[in-house]
């Protein structure tokens, strides 16, 4: 039996996975494809590096505010 089920997304979410998603694929079929842990979906282009300072800085931004 197949089951259908809705899920509420904000407009900005739905635009960026509109973009990701291939045009010949369902919705059904990019979030799976999105789930599956064999094929990872690669949206950013940070190096670990870049990705540790984001981090820091992010970490640094907080702190500033307690």
């Amino acid at each position: 039996m197949h089951m259908s089920t809705s899920i509420r997304v904000s407009d900005e979410t739905k635009s960026k996975l509109t973009r990701l998603k291939r045009d010949d694929e369902t919705w059904d079929e990019f979030l799976s494809r999105l789930a599956n842990d064999e094929e990872p979906i690669n949206v950013g282009a940070w190096s670990e590096e870049d990705a540790d300072r984001a981090r820091d800085a992010i970490e640094r931004s907080r702190e500033s505010f307690e």
